[in-house]
């Protein structure tokens, strides 16, 4: 944790929802970019803050309304482009369902669904989204979880071998899960491990 000094500012921008702002569409933006698997300081966070910079869109509501034609001015793949949109749309409703505000509408999405049966929500429906960036939103929305991608699982799994402890991590649950007991034993939030595996990479 000593080798990767903004963790815990990073961690917390998420788990108080501030990430981009608190502003939910950059949010989106961000969870749907990242979706691609490119580098996210070199690739996700430049195309974010363009978007931002551009302020042609300001709500989930407005980014539902704008030509794709547009929007891969700023990002050129049109699946990301899919995620986001489907994403927005069901925030959307779920603001007109319940009465919520943008921010409320990704809190309380966030809260309601969890990693054991990501399969069943209806993000998790979209076509490209998996279980990374439906964990990487949930982040977002506040909760302290983990993202069981390629980094995190390098580098807990080389924390695991370091410290001889055996335990299963086959799996994006049991990576998940493993995530959470070391943050029981350390003291740490799974937030700041993820975050501390992404700024060691």
């Amino acid at each position: 944790m000593s080798r990767a000094p903004g963790t815990r500012a990073e961690a917390d921008l998420c788990l108080s929802m501030k990430r981009w702002g608190g502003r939910p569409l950059l949010m989106v933006l961000d969870a749907s970019f990242t979706s691609v698997g490119l580098g996210y300081f070199r690739s996700v966070v430049p195309a974010v803050q363009r978007f931002q910079s551009s302020g042609l869109c300001c709500s989930l509501r407005d980014l539902e309304g704008m030509s794709m034609e547009v929007l891969r001015l700023f990002w050129r793949n049109r699946r990301s482009w899919e995620v986001a949109l489907g994403i927005a749309s069901h925030l959307v409703h779920l603001q007109e369902e319940r009465d919520l505000s943008e921010r409320q509408a990704l809190a309380w999405w966030a809260r309601s669904c969890g990693p054991e049966n990501w399969r069943e929500d209806p993000i998790s429906q979209i076509k490209g989204v998996g279980i990374n960036t439906f964990q990487y939103l949930r982040m977002m929305g506040g909760v302290d979880t983990a993202m069981p991608d390629k980094i995190v699982r390098s580098v807990v799994e080389g924390i695991l071998r370091d410290a001889s402890w055996e335990t299963n991590v086959e799996g994006d649950l049991a990576l998940i899960e493993t995530v959470n007991e070391l943050g029981r034993l350390t003291g740490y939030r799974s937030a700041d491990i993820c975050w501390m595996c992404w700024l060691l990479q």
